[in-house]
């Protein structure tokens, strides 16, 4: 099996169960928010779109080249994968970065947001993103959402973190 195709499936799978965020900090996008959309758009602009385009495209190649040894931006469009992922893993993973949430050889350029930006601005930021996804898309990245905050629910009754 592929590198990309064996990460794919871990960020998939695997990251459903790790959580920086307790219960009590649920991470939850407002891209029906205008307010929020409309900062996010800003933020956006300001710190991603250098990377992920200022349209979301993200960098040609992204899912098989490398620059440096570091994997390109991907697209944040319905193009990309961003919308396969729940609210909160999006939310950590920009946080936190890659390296903290899957390995240190795991390598992107992706700079680490704790402490560059606040914990609000990356949900207006994310909540922008989101806000340009097709309905289809949309429908789908909610189900995901209501998935993962249901396994959540059951780890954490069963004693889980």
């Amino acid at each position: 099996m592929c590198v990309f195709r064996r990460l794919f499936i871990f960020i998939i799978f695997g990251l459903s169960t790790i959580s920086f965020t307790s219960a009590a900090e649920t991470v939850e996008l407002k891209p029906n928010d205008a307010v929020y959309v409309k900062m996010g758009k800003k933020v956006y602009v300001e710190q991603c779109a250098s990377c992920h385009g200022v349209n979301l495209e993200g960098q040609d190649g992204w899912r098989n080249t490398k620059v440096d040894g570091m994997r390109l931006a991907p697209p944040h469009d319905k193009s990309g994968h961003t919308w396969h992922h729940a609210d909160e893993v999006l939310f950590n993973l920009t946080k936190y970065g890659f390296k903290a949430m899957i390995s240190e050889d795991y390598e992107v350029s992706m700079p680490v947001y704790d402490g560059i930006i606040k914990d609000h601005e990356i949900v207006a930021v994310l909540s922008y993103i989101k806000s340009t996804w097709p309905a289809d898309i949309t429908e789908i990245h909610d189900k995901i959402n209501s998935d993962y905050k249901s396994n959540r629910a059951m780890k954490e009754k069963m004693g889980g973190s």
